[in-house]
């Protein structure tokens, strides 16, 4: 997949593009019904399918205290659309400079002489250019000048419900902790990236030994235990595991951690950096007595875990 990080590199694109426009954090199973439109409309047409996205968040440029927290590292994103098919996405910095364009400047610098537009497929309340002044009969309007048609994309349901799926829906579920039902909206299991970091030493001495993420997400699940799956360096499978985020309470602790417990053979050496998959909530984070009393938690906590992955193998 071809990524383009800026509007100065004119006619990046080659043959043209069909190009949806988006947030897509998450990239969840909505996206991927709109992506798939995207695809089969430029395999039809013999053109490339084309995602056009923003780092940061247009939120945290115009309304930073209205930003939300973002599921999707950057990087995640990117391979998320990767999958979903997308052959070129321009992610574009967004800044008050790049929100100031017209519509006009819009179309023509990012759609026609960045992305090679052919076709722009959008919502019907799509709106763009300063002070969001351009909507989809001005895209249109646009488009009959610049050479490039713009077709309307419904509203998608997805899921077994058939429900309307949102980025925000599925935030609100993770800081809830409910991890299981994210995942099924996403398609794939809430997962966290980052550097593994020295912990203080407690778990291998008094519970259990765990690797301590530093999480590059924004967005982290509600305090709690969960089931999860864990890979180091991103090389190998996923190995059964078992993760905690939240104070440490029994030690008082005073930050939020990620502390992953391997149930299955890890690398080793402690890896790098490690990817940890969230599949389902086991409790709530709570303060014990004594560390021992906490140790015992844990090995049932471990029970709990080997149960649900002995009945929900990962796949080869």
């Amino acid at each position: 997949m071809k990524v383009i990080r800026s509007l100065d590199t004119v006619g990046s694109s080659g043959q043209g593009t069909v190009v949806t426009i988006g947030n897509f954090d998450g990239v969840h199973l909505g996206h991927q019904a709109i992506l798939r439109q995207v695809v089969f409309r430029a395999h039809e047409l013999g053109l490339t399918p084309a995602v056009l996205t923003f780092d940061p968040h247009p939120a945290r440029v115009l309304s930073p205290a209205k930003a939300p927290l973002l599921i999707n590292t950057v990087r995640q994103k990117l391979a998320r659309l990767e999958l979903a098919g997308a052959e070129t996405v321009l992610l574009l910095p967004f800044s008050k400079e790049f929100a100031a364009l017209t519509p006009e400047e819009f179309a023509t610098r990012v759609l026609r002489d960045t992305l090679n537009a052919r076709v722009v497929m959008t919502g019907e309340d799509f709106r763009f250019g300063r002070r969001q002044t351009g909507d989809i009969t001005k895209m249109r309007e646009l488009g009959a000048t610049l050479g490039f048609t713009v077709e309307a994309i419904g509203d998608i349901a997805a899921g077994p419900r058939a429900e309307r799926i949102s980025s925000t829906r599925i935030r609100g579920l993770i800081l809830e902790g409910k991890v299981s039902r994210a995942g099924r909206l996403m398609g794939a299991p809430f997962t966290l990236e980052g550097s593994v970091v020295s912990g203080f030493g407690i778990g291998s001495k008094q519970t259990v030994p765990t690797l301590n993420l530093a999480s590059e997400n924004e967005l982290l699940p509600g305090h709690g235990v969960y089931v999860t799956r864990a890979r180091g360096n991103g090389e190998g499978a996923f190995v059964p595991s078992i993760t905690n985020v939240g104070m440490r309470p029994t030690f008082d602790g005073h930050a939020v951690t990620v502390e992953t417990f391997l149930l299955g053979d890890g690398p080793a050496e402690r890896p790098e950096r490690l990817e940890v998959e969230f599949l389902a909530w086991v409790r709530e984070e709570r303060k014990f007595a004594s560390p021992e009393a906490l140790r015992a938690q844990i090995l049932r906590d471990v029970g709990c875990a080997q149960r649900f992955h002995r009945r929900f193998p990962a796949r080869a």
